[in-house]
């Protein structure tokens, strides 16, 4: 099963972009001088890599993070490694891949490339032995995954309502939305995001789960006032409230409040989990496996963090999270973003793959008969995107 060929496409997004009331905190939001803070945040561009064996079996994979950059280090850094390999020895192709980057890896853009092409690489694995990657990564642990909706981006108080209410209608058990105002705003701000997530809880009831996410935009003082002005809203956690780097900092967060702490959607590797582990700074892992290192690390990760009572919920809705979901009992839900125009980035998925698992009464299914990853590319309607191969 020797590896021949190894291309990668970069889909461009050409067409209309909804921008209305879409305002989160960022890192970039602590300091002066922004005029759009969440600008660098926004991605309308996605990475496609087919790996092709001689036996004409293709894994598809991808990467979201930085894609033009990681188009550059596959092409140029990585597939040479992989060609004429194995392509079923992931676990010595994903070493292969780590080891030879390390001096200018570990981290980042690197990871990502990687991450790409070790789904591609279960992608085969999973077609050659005509089995979806759950199954290889250890079977069922659901009946379907619960999934919480997580478009909840206007800051306008009665659409927030009305959004919230229609997904309750829905089936979902959970939702979550995003700070929309800053830390530069001071307590007013602070007022309007807690005001926020009033206005959601009230809508939904008690019997469904609320999330707050900060995306790296606050301190550590700022994190702590903001928090015990939520506890009389009970959220299910409140997710990257530091950038991700101050993992002592959020180790100080989880011994201030009993709400979850959440974070990892910016940590790669086991190893950048270890230390999160080792530092008692979360309560809940959040990384994306198209960027932790891809199938072969994210089934690593689930381990570790079983064994130390830590829940994973992946970033992001899309099929490489839902295989890792599925498949593990540290995974007790799936992040779920429904098709809609293209507004942040994550959207962009649905415009260029089909397969992807649509919820139904707030649970997502896969396919048992389907192989590998269930994923293929689009043929049509893509006169919105630029590629360049």
């Amino acid at each position: 099963m020797k590896i021949q060929h190894i291309k990668t496409k970069l889909y461009q997004w050409q067409g209309p972009v909804k921008t209305s009331d879409t305002i989160f905190a960022t890192p970039l939001s602590l300091l002066p001088f922004q005029q759009d803070a969440q600008a660098p945040f926004r991605f309308f561009s996605w990475l496609v890599v087919e790996i092709e064996t001689e036996d004409g079996v293709v894994g598809i994979g991808n990467a979201g993070l930085c894609p033009d950059i990681t188009k550059q280090i596959i092409d140029t850094k990585l597939a040479p490694l992989l060609l004429h390999e194995n392509a079923l020895n992931t676990e010595y192709l994903y070493e292969k891949m780590y080891r030879s980057s390390i001096a200018y890896g570990r981290k980042g853009a690197v990871l990502a490339a990687i991450s790409a092409l070790d789904i591609a690489l279960w992608d085969i694995k999973g077609k050659v032995l005509q089995q979806p990657v759950f199954v290889l990564l250890g079977g069922r642990t659901k009946e379907a995954i619960p999934a919480y909706y997580s478009r909840l981006y206007t800051r306008d108080l009665d659409s927030l309502q009305q959004e919230a209410a229609e997904y309750k209608t829905q089936g979902f058990k959970g939702m979550k939305l995003r700070c929309g105002y800053p830390i530069t705003e001071g307590l007013t701000g602070m007022k309007k995001n807690v005001e926020m997530v009033r206005v959601v809880r009230e809508t939904v009831g008690d019997d469904v789960d609320v999330m707050v996410e900060a995306y790296m935009g606050f301190n550590l003082a700022y994190a702590k006032r903001f928090l015990h002005a939520l506890e009389p809203y009970q959220p299910r956690w409140v997710e990257e409230l530091l950038i991700p780097d101050e993992i002592h900092n959020f180790a100080k967060l989880r011994q201030y409040t009993d709400i979850p702490i959440s974070s990892g959607e910016h940590e790669y590797t086991r190893y950048g989990f270890h230390d999160l582990l080792q530092a008692q700074a979360l309560d809940i892992f959040q990384f994306d496996t198209n960027r932790v290192g891809g199938f072969t690390e994210a089934q690593k990760i689930c381990i570790m963090a079983q064994v130390h009572g830590v829940e994973v919920i992946p970033h992001g809705g899309q099929m490489h999270n839902l295989h890792v979901v599925m498949s593990s009992f540290a995974c007790p839900m799936a992040e779920y973003f429904p098709q809609t125009d293209i507004e942040v980035g994550n959207e962009m998925f649905w415009y260029i793959f089909d397969g992807e698992a649509i919820a139904d009464d707030g649970k997502l299914q896969l396919d048992d008969r389907k192989p590998g990853v269930g994923l293929t590319l689009k043929n049509d309607h893509l006169e919105n995107f630029n590629i360049i191969e």
